[in-house]
């Protein structure tokens, strides 16, 4: 094996996503042969001692990537100080070594989320340079009108900065309460429960139904199955990358 960037071989380790084996970099907890790398240093794990906190760096896991349908009251992240069920233990003990989210799915919220032990992978999905997009079925309070929808779509200012343009359809609108269908290439935090609230229909229920072209299916709340060979092709050809 030839040389690569720690950060790279941190994240095929399945340690964590490359973004995050940056910071550890950068907070000295990476040795290679005993002397603290930094970022952009390279290392061959055949010949080179790698450890990160102290720890040798494991061989590359087998690439994984699960789809999972998070339940409301889930937090998506691979551990809890307060004790609340996160989404790695919806997963069996055997598999989850150095799988994270690939991004976020509030704790409120529920559907569709990526879980993967390849730092490359969720590079793929969560930078900011690729524009994945992202489908939510979203029950808010009210009944929006044309006007309020329009503005959905072109943008609604959130911390000063107006969100990017946005799909939103109606798909059912009862006496007090309206499903939309919203699609969204960004994912700041709590975006679709801010922007409602900001137009005056405070969501009622969130379901992330799909990110890129892979869709929850008949997929049952609080179980998961494994992406197929073509589904990961999918999203690699799916990637658009936005001009710096």
């Amino acid at each position: 094996m030839t040389r690569q960037r720690l950060q790279k071989l941190i994240a095929a380790a399945g340690i964590c996503s490359r973004r995050h084996a940056e910071e550890l970099l950068r907070e000295g907890r990476v040795k290679v042969n005993q002397i603290t790398a930094g970022l952009g240093d390279q290392a061959d794990p055949n010949i080179d001692r790698i450890e990160v906190d102290g720890r040798p760096l494991d061989q590359p896991s087998s690439p994984r990537l699960i789809l999972l349908n998070k339940p409301p009251g889930v937090i998506s992240s691979c551990s809890d100080p307060q004790g609340r069920q996160t989404v790695l233990d919806l997963i069996p003990k055997s598999l989850r070594r150095g799988l994270h989210p690939v991004g976020r799915l509030d704790g409120d919220s529920r559907g569709a989320l990526l879980l993967t032990n390849q730092g490359e992978i969720t590079l793929q999905l969560t930078h900011p340079r690729y524009s994945h997009r992202k489908t939510y079925k979203v029950q808010v309070r009210g009944k929006p009108t044309t006007t309020t929808l329009n503005r959905w779509c072109n943008g609604v200012e959130l911390d000063g900065i107006p969100t990017q343009p946005a799909e939103v359809s109606l798909l059912k609108q009862g006496a007090n309460q309206t499903l939309l269908k919203v699609i969204l290439r960004e994912g700041r935090n709590r975006q679709i429960r801010r922007v409602a609230d900001a137009l005056g229909h405070p969501v009622l229920d969130l379901q992330r139904t799909a990110i890129a072209s892979i869709d929850l299916g008949s997929l049952p709340e609080g179980h998961w199955r494994e992406l197929t060979r073509s589904e990961w092709t999918s999203i690699r050809l799916e990637r658009n990358e936005c001009p710096s």
